[in-house]
């Protein structure tokens, strides 16, 4: 039966939901509170330089393969996809880096040569990971959250001691060499905790870097978004930007729509692809399902501090993605989730975009993204955002042997404060709810209230989890959740 739905927010899990239940024949508006669409992943473009606010790295291609397929479309269909070769490459010390390459032979290649006899060992490491890649998106993600028996299959059975030890114990079991140790947990800070409170079965992200490769959409990620947009829109989809949420209205705990911009918006079924705890403050105190105690004691994935900065000049010894791992990690890890704290010494990563991409700088220029991976909710002020753009710029000079301060045109920066106040993140987190043992699969926080009726929620911080890949997903179980509870 034809419904009226409300969709809040405009990222990648709402614009996914939105196809799914116009494609189910429902009347979907979506409300965005900024003047543009695509929540985290946004666009910053000034002074003929284009940047990715949000997400930089285009992981596991099959999940949007199979996004589009359900509505017979490809992705080539809306943007060009190239793969980025090398992928990206590591630095530990002063022109001291190791390169990761576009195909897993070369990668063995590179390890062969680093720590001899290691690239057999890669290979087996990397067979077990693929196999868990290939249980994962059959048999797990695109399950719904609901039952803990989702995760009891034939295959996962087989595995089960997986879900129990950890990403770090099993590296570190398999590999000496420290800076390959580096290179094999950094795919896991993507599901938003430290390797080793990640469990081992999520060895599946090694396979997406190293099996799959990393892909660069021409133009950028945000053409993953107009593409979304542009498949909505064509399924009846009205978006409306502008549109900051006041409140959602419950009758006899029912949802019945909500108030945006003062103005009173009725609806069948309420789907909040926002910040989870940032939703459950539009409603009444009675209808929230978790508590401030609940949020409060899990753990989030990092915020980060980024800056985005064009240079008059093309920068050298750095690849379209670049890691700079010439610092403790452990202490960085510290201070992102023990004792919460600017890092003293922080690992960071910088992207150039404009490294593979003429459309990202003007001719002869170069644009960069760097990012600090910080603890949500810290203290950000100007000060500090400067002090540490300091930091890394000193280290990032000395690292690649080059002066790159003296040819930055600009640059912006966006940190916890942003987060919150763009996004209502909560204490500002960048990716979500982190993936650990107790916050996997049905102990994450539900697609569909417990208390209200006819509301229901989607992204990072419910299944499956944070990534672009995870938010798709999570568009399609809402969906399909929806629809399952409403087919008469």
């Amino acid at each position: 039966m034809k419904k009226k739905i409300t969709i809040i927010g405009s990222g990648f899990s709402s614009l996914a939901a939105a196809c799914y239940l116009a494609q189910s024949g429902h009347d979907v508006t979506i409300f965005e509170k900024n003047d543009t669409i695509g929540g985290r992943a946004r666009q910053l473009i000034r002074d003929g330089f284009t940047f990715d606010i949000g997400p930089t790295w285009y992981w596991m291609p099959d999940v949007f393969e199979r996004f589009f397929a359900d509505f017979n479309k490809n992705p080539s269909e809306y943007y060009k996809l190239e793969k980025l070769s090398p992928a990206y490459s590591v630095y530990y010390g002063k022109d001291d880096f190791i390169t990761i390459e576009d195909t897993l032979e070369k990668i063995c290649i590179a390890f062969e040569k680093e720590e001899p006899g290691s690239s057999k060992t890669l290979q087996k490491f990397i067979d077990k990971a693929q196999d868990n890649y290939n249980v994962a998106i059959k048999d797990l993600v695109y399950n719904p959250g609901v039952s803990p028996f989702e995760l009891v299959t034939t295959e996962t059975f087989k595995k089960i001691g997986q879900f129990f030890s950890t990403i770090k114990k099993d590296v570190r079991k398999e590999f000496k060499n420290d800076r390959l140790v580096k290179i094999l947990e950094f795919p896991v800070l993507f599901l938003g905790a430290k390797p080793s409170d990640t469990p081992s079965f999520y060895s599946f992200m090694n396979y997406a870097d190293f099996g799959l490769g990393t892909f660069h959409p021409k133009k950028g990620m945000y053409q993953v978004i107009l593409a979304i947009e542009t498949l909505a829109k064509s399924l009846g989809v009205t978006i409306k930007t502008n549109a900051p949420i006041e409140k959602i209205l419950v009758e006899n705990k029912v949802a019945s729509g909500i108030i945006s911009s003062g103005k009173t918006y009725l609806s069948d079924v309420v789907l909040s692809g926002a910040d989870y705890h940032h939703t459950e403050t539009l409603l009444d105190q009675e209808y929230k399902q978790y508590s401030e105690a609940y949020w409060n004691n899990k753990t989030f994935a990092p915020s980060s501090l980024l800056f985005y900065v064009g240079f008059d000049k093309k920068i050298k010894n750095v690849n379209h993605h670049t890691l700079f791992f010439d610092v403790d990690f452990d202490k960085h890890a510290e201070a992102i989730y023990d004792t919460p704290e600017w890092p003293e010494n922080p690992l960071f990563y910088a992207s150039f975009p404009s490294i593979t991409d003429n459309h990202a700088a003007p001719e002869g220029k170069e644009a960069g993204i760097f990012l600090i991976p910080l603890a949500p909710g810290l203290k950000d002020t100007t000060k500090l955002r400067m002090t540490y753009f300091s930091k890394i710029m000193d280290r990032f000079e000395e690292l690649t042997s080059q002066n790159v301060r003296d040819h930055i045109i600009f640059k912006e920066s966006f940190c916890v404060n942003d987060f919150v106040k763009d996004y209502n993140s909560y204490k500002g987190n960048a990716y979500g709810m982190a993936n650990t043992l107790l916050q996997t699969a049905f102990l994450r926080p539900k697609l569909k209230s417990k208390k209200v009726k006819n509301l229901y929620f989607t992204g990072q911080l419910t299944v499956p989890g944070p990534g672009v890949p995870p938010s798709l997903i999570s568009g399609k179980l809402v969906a399909e959740l929806i629809n399952k509870h409403h087919a008469n």
